[in-house]
């Protein structure tokens, strides 16, 4: 008897336990989070979970959602906050301004499941404008098979000189090429890194500007 009481205050115990640590790993995790996040901008919100919660403390989860007013992040620092999200399941992520460089990128929206990534922003006319040299404009004329045309423009002394380009995804990077015969030889990267493999991209037409979408998967 003495035994089975002793069992069962264990068990009893372990239970106690485990609910706690599903109550408070959770918590704990998002506020590591946010204090990681709020380097880059504003956190809004931050949430965690999974099942069981003692798995967060070898950094595995199952769901992360976080809502950020603004994040501040060139392009390898872009790459490597996403590339932290590899051993969470499902990641839901958005910020209301991104800017990276001299861009500013607005509704910008992550999602991440398994490790298939959609990204999605947009960008305005007048955000554009202002990341471009004075006198230069670019704006999206198609898309088709994972690859973008932009339409380039330049003005010097009075005189606008016009030309087209294609945005592609090539070998996990992201790839400028005139839209030329032999354009290839004058290719530009505009994204490279370890973390992300790019698939395709795409644009579609939003008022005051176009909503971009890319593609791809975590690499490595």
């Amino acid at each position: 008897m003495r035994r089975l009481i002793a069992a069962a205050i264990v068990l009893a115990v372990l239970v106690g336990l485990a609910a706690a640590a599903q109550l408070l790993l959770p918590r704990i995790a998002a506020d590591r989070l946010r204090d990681r996040l709020a380097h880059d901008g504003r956190v809004e919100s931050v949430s965690v979970s999974a099942f069981p919660a003692i798995k967060l403390l070898w950094g595995r989860a199952d769901r992360a959602t976080v809502r950020m007013a603004n994040v501040r992040a060139g392009v390898g620092r872009l790459g490597s906050l996403i590339g932290r999200t590899v051993d969470t399941g499902r990641v839901d992520a958005s910020a209301r301004e991104l800017d990276v460089l001299t861009l500013r990128l607005r509704d910008a929206q992550l999602r991440k499941r398994g490790n298939r990534l959609v990204g999605e922003a947009t960008v305005t006319d007048a955000d554009l404008r202002a990341a471009l040299p004075p006198g230069f404009a670019v704006r999206p004329v198609a898309s088709a098979n994972g690859q973008l045309v932009l339409r380039g423009t330049a003005t010097f002394f009075g005189a606008t000189i016009s030309a087209n380009a294609v945005l592609l995804a090539q070998d996990g990077q992201l790839k400028i090429a005139p839209d030329v015969p032999f354009g290839a030889f004058a290719t530009l990267t505009a994204f490279s890194d370890p973390h992300v493999h790019v698939d395709g991209v795409d644009a579609r037409a939003v008022p005051g500007g176009f909503r971009l979408t890319a593609s791809g998967r975590l690499s490595g």
